[in-house]
């Protein structure tokens, strides 16, 4: 999996190295409060989407789906969709009362993704994300 996550930072821009991703696939893997899905054709892996959990003070336990990639060709085949629909029910599974995501603004067409997401059943809060490096 790990060369599908190289190939979805870069696609997206991000500047997280082959190194730390598989430090943090590694440990996510290993995690109960994180899922790793995959999608595969009989000969290749086609996607991915992680997921994981957090608690906090307003909603309790809730999922946050915090990567989701399908190769470019293999996409319009609602593999996607299938990903997300594995998220959806591994947080119910949990006992999450929300799936959370963040649409970077680095992404190919941030526009697109909105749209995308809002068809599969998200919505959108009006909330910002802010960051603060550590």
């Amino acid at each position: 999996m790990l060369p599908l996550a190289v190939e979805f930072y870069a696609e997206d821009g991000f500047a997280t190295g082959e190194h730390a991703l598989r430090r943090n696939l590694t440990a996510l893997l290993a995690s109960p409060a994180a899922r790793v899905a995959v999608v595969h054709s009989p000969d290749r892996l086609l996607g991915f989407a992680v997921t994981t959990t957090s608690f906090g003070l307003e909603n309790g336990l809730i999922a946050e789906l915090e990567g989701l990639f399908v190769l470019p060709a293999a996409r319009r085949r609602g593999l996607a969709g299938r990903l997300i629909e594995d998220s959806v029910a591994w947080a119910r599974e949990q006992g999450c009362r929300h799936l959370e995501l963040v649409i970077a603004p680095n992404g190919r067409d941030a526009g697109h993704l909105v749209d995308y997401y809002l068809a599969h059943g998200f919505r959108d809060d009006g909330r910002r994300l802010l960051s603060r490096s550590l």
